[in-house]
């Protein structure tokens, strides 16, 4: 022993062992500095955010489009930006924080397209990086990155309108796990300063606690990672903003019709205000194109330029130059179909990486409810492509795969559905051969017209930069018409440190000083926070008092546009003042976000929209009944079936009813009310005359017999009293070996019920159910084979007898099969419905 301890000491005390202990001390403390300062980096919290901030108010659509008139060839505009989606509005901010005058214009609204319809991520892609590795493709490699390191600078732009969001990779097959995590892994080591938070493995239990809805027969385990996620309108609308405090000129609903050029060259571009129908021309140094998916269209009118700086239109066809452009941009497909929230946890998303058939698609929480897509497909270019019913299915199958059998996946649960175009694009200058890409291009066509395309949300800004960087290099803009340098801050780009409007002033804790001073909602309190950033504070000013609560009640201001979603009246007032809205779609879809979370809520909510508009906007009668119909036809392209408008507002003429402001509007509606009645008391009585019968609505237990219409929920008022009182018609007591149901007594109510022990032959099914009404107008061609669907899904083939509780169960999923949405024959006068398995569609809307 006295040997071995010096011995011991000597070693544990020599130089090497010293060396060895301090260098793994310095890497330990280096790896627990690292990771205490790993993760998102959140804004400093100020007292300012207790407070509102200064005032701004925007200048009018009016003021901008006076300016817009005001360019001459002698003052022209150095930058002409045509389209105001993501890349527009990026491009104008970047060109106007520099120095430049920019005029923006939209041929819609701001967002109408590809960047209101998005999958609502700020990501670098994992998908590409796989193909970047497993085909050793350098340009997917570069776009990850490129996109990794504009994730960093989207989150720190705008803080309250993105946020990171874990993502999960349920895995199946243990052999998957170590491949995923390593494809992780590299995703975080390929953004490296500006990662956001390190990947991680789940086990089975851990992942099912985190994400009860997965199924979990076969589940290993889980990897999660983390990539962005905004809402996109939303970040587009702020870009806007921003660019005009910068100081740039923008009016949307402005088309471009024609352009003139000068000694070959662009120069301008004859507008129109699709409000008024009046037209102007528009003088600028160079024209940008940023129309996305329609860049094609512009770069046709680009080569058919006139050399007259009036811009004249054409007098015929013959007269008009033929085109030498060839299309660069093949546009491309992807839906999304919203979900209830209650198909995920609030906070995370869920990625199949490996669809039926090869694609991708996430499974995400926004907004209050569950996004699920994306497809990706060739399509046609068109302004507001409706989502396909097949493409719709396919998404609610590959969802179903994951989730857990308990979980019944509905057609029927799909609250909205939209599709977006992608612009894809191939190389101008070898656009015979050339394939296409998701990567960006730059391009000059011979007339001097700059075209930005292709891309994703995630490196707008990056794309701007690059593009005004090409226009300021290309045409020489730092210096000004008279020669004069205007100055090395007109070529360097300083978005990355541009704050957008609304993120000077706010703090995740703002919504705090909301609800103190306004009192609010904290629901209300926190969307207003997180939609305008210190902006909120003037939306609260809009905001009326809730006459409902002079009595001391909660909330005192913040009047709801729609009870389930916590958008207010206040948010349209703002709209229509601050940020350019001049129809109901631009608020219901793109100020707010109502149109996707849920098109029945936007539907309900349209009559007050309209009405708020119209008392800023000076609207008439026949303006606020225009607009509700342009609105509803285009809830159409939202998921929202024409078939559900008019059998909810079929009494009022198959459109909701304008809300009348004043006494003679009031006269109009109600005159129009009693007419309808009138037609409708003389074509019923018509008819029932020629029948030789008498005209009686047919109304049991109170449930009139009108033809159902989709709901969330199986089942309408009053409907299960009637299923019950036809069920209690034929139904016999049970056999020993059915279960007893649960029905209700002959005055229901929702808390007493009684054991029912009768039964019901299961042959016998169809002809109860032609007792009911309602179930009267189903197709009786097909309904025995849905039927008999809809009993071998449920377990009941073989069974002799049912219960009513089994009975209710086939009548609820009998409804979600056969009245599925319609399919438009070639004939548009008429249609047919189509039925659809149940797990193919979960049902209909």
């Amino acid at each position: 022993m006295p040997v071995v301890l010096p011995t011991l000491r000597s070693r544990l005390l020599s130089r090497r062992a010293l060396i060895y202990a301090s260098s793994s001390l310095l890497v330990g403390s280096g790896l627990t500095v690292y990771y205490l300062n790993s993760g998102p980096s959140f804004p400093p919290s100020t007292k300012e955010s207790r407070r509102p901030p200064p005032p701004w108010t925007p200048p009018s659509r009016f003021d901008n489009l006076r300016s817009l008139k005001a360019s001459s060839q002698q003052e022209p505009f150095d930058l002409l930006i045509v389209g105001g989606g993501a890349t527009g509005s990026g491009a104008a901010l970047d060109a106007a924080s520099r120095g430049l005058k920019v005029a923006l214009v939209e041929r819609d609204d701001f967002a109408a397209g590809t960047s209101s319809k998005s999958t609502k991520l700020v990501h670098g892609g994992v998908r590409y990086l796989q193909k970047a590795i497993m085909e050793l493709d350098r340009e997917q490699w570069a776009l990850v990155k490129e996109a990794l390191k504009e994730r960093k600078v989207f989150l720190h732009t705008a803080p309250y309108l993105s946020h990171m969001l874990p993502i999960m990779l349920p895995v199946y097959n243990i052999i998957q796990l170590p491949y995923y995590f390593a494809g992780c892994k590299m995703y975080d080591i390929l953004a490296g300063s500006e990662n956001m938070s390190s990947s991680y493995m789940m086990s089975r239990s851990q992942a099912l606690e985190t994400f009860p809805m997965l199924k979990q027969e076969g589940l290993v385990g889980a990897v999660v990672y983390y990539d962005g996620q905004h809402n996109d309108s939303r970040m587009n609308t702020a870009l806007v903003m921003s660019a005009v405090k910068h100081g740039a000129v923008v009016a949307n609903y402005t088309e471009v019709v024609s352009f003139y050029k000068s000694d070959e060259k662009l120069k301008g571009a004859r507008v129109r205000d699709e409000l008024t129908g009046e037209e102007f021309v528009v003088h600028a140094r160079v024209i940008i194109n940023a129309t996305g998916p329609f860049s094609d269209a512009l770069l046709h009118l680009s080569s058919q330029a006139s050399t007259n700086a009036a811009c004249p239109k054409p007098t015929s066809l013959s007269a008009t130059p033929a085109s030498q452009h060839k299309n660069i941009v093949a546009p491309s497909s992807g839906i999304h179909i919203t979900l209830p929230n209650y198909y995920a946890p609030k906070t995370m998303g869920l990625l199949d990486p490996a669809t039926s058939d090869g694609r991708v698609i996430f499974f995400l929480p926004w907004q209050g409810g569950v996004i699920a897509g994306t497809t990706d497909a060739p399509a046609p270019l068109e302004k507001d492509p409706i989502a396909p019913e097949e493409e719709i299915r396919w998404v609610l199958e590959e969802v179903r795969h994951y989730l857990s059998p308990d979980i019944k996946v509905r057609r029927g649960d799909v609250l909205s559905a939209w599709s977006g175009l992608r612009p894809l694009v191939r190389d101008p200058k070898n656009v015979e051969t050339s394939g296409l890409v998701r990567s960006h291009m730059i391009y000059v066509d011979p007339q001097g017209m700059l075209t930005i395309a292709g891309g994703k949300w995630t490196t707008y800004r990056a794309m701007a930069e690059e593009g005004i960087n090409c226009a300021v290099k290309e045409f020489n803009l730092r210096y000004d018409l008279s020669g004069n340098d205007r100055g090395s801050p007109i070529e360097k780009c300083i978005t990355e440190d541009v704050r957008l409007v609304g993120s000077d002033y706010w703090g995740r804790n703002m919504f705090i000083g909301l609800i103190q001073r306004y009192g609010l909602d904290t629901e209300v309190a926190k969307h207003l926070s997180e939609s305008y950033g210190d902006r909120a504070w003037t939306v609260c000013d809009l905001a009326e008092q809730y006459d409902e609560t002079d009595d001391g009640g909660w909330p005192l201001h913040g009047k709801r546009l729609c009870d389930l979603y916590p958008y207010i009246e206040a948010e349209v007032r703002y709209a229509v003042e601050h940020e350019y809205a001049v129809k109901a779609t631009d608020v219901l879809a793109r100020r707010t976000r109502l149109t996707f979370l849920n098109a029945q809520a936007a539907l309900d909510a349209l009559p007050r929209v309209v009405d708020i508009m119209a008392f800023h906007l000076g609207w008439d009668l026949a303006r606020k009944k225009q607009e509700i119909r342009s609105t509803v036809k285009f809830l159409e392209s939202m998921g929202l079936k024409r078939e559900v408008v008019d059998a909810q507002y079929k009494n009022v003429g198959g459109l909701p009813e304008p809300i009348p402001r004043g006494w003679r509007q009031t006269l109009v509606i109600e005159s129009e009310r009693s007419l309808r009645r009138i037609f409708s008391f003389i074509s019923t009585g018509l008819e029932s005359f020629s029948s030789g019968a008498k005209y009686e609505p047919v109304v049991i237990d109170g449930w009139p017999a009108v033809p159902p219409v989709y709901s969330r929920a199986k089942f309408e008022k009053g409907e299960l009293v009637a299923l019950r009182n036809a069920f209690e018609a034929f139904a016999t007591e049970a056999s020993p070996n059915v279960a007893p149901s649960h029905i209700y007594t002959s005055a229901p109510s929702p808390t007493t019920v009684m054991l029912s022990t009768k039964s019901l032959p299961i042959s016998q099914v169809m002809q109860v159910l032609r007792k009911v009404p309602g179930y009267q107008e189903m197709s009786a061609s097909g309904l025995n084979k849905d039927l008999d669907y809809v009993i071998e899904e449920a377990g009941f083939k073989g069974r002799k007898e049912i219960g009513f509780e089994e009975f209710v169960e086939i009548c609820g999923d009998l409804k979600e099969i056969t009245f599925a949405p319609a399919q438009v024959t070639h004939d548009s006068s008429r249609k047919h419905r189509k039925a659809i398995p149940v797990e193919k569609s979960g049902g209909g809307v």
